[in-house]
């Protein structure tokens, strides 16, 4: 399961603590992800179903401007918009590098 933006939704611990009901595995991820983006991250914040979902989506991912754009316009991945990559989708893939290699080769392949 690949994001709009080239992340591995299945590697997730938000996805993997939905999926397994680990609270300890909230936790842990709380703590990490609060002290990687300078930010209070809470516990209940760590559940998710997938960037592509219609169902839950964990705290960063609901307020992801790539997740919400890609939703405005239809997409289920970066790699096939008009403006691939963009400004917000650079931030990500200069910190996530395999990401663009994921979305490089969905485009390549046509791969949706």
């Amino acid at each position: 399961m690949i994001s709009r933006c080239g992340l591995l939704c299945n590697e997730c611990p938000a996805l993997l603590a939905r999926k397994n009901d680990d609270e300890d595995l909230r936790k842990k991820t709380a703590k990490e992800w609060s002290k990687q983006f300078g930010m209070p991250v809470a516990p209940e914040g760590i559940n998710c179903d997938g960037c592509l979902s219609d169902g839950v989506h964990s705290s960063f991912c609901e307020m992801c401007e790539v997740r919400m754009c890609g939703v405005e316009k239809g997409l289920s991945s970066c790699a096939f918009c008009d403006e691939y990559a963009c400004e917000k989708l650079e931030k990500i893939l200069s910190a996530e590098p395999e990401c663009r290699k994921r979305l490089d080769e969905m485009k390549e392949k046509g791969i949706h």
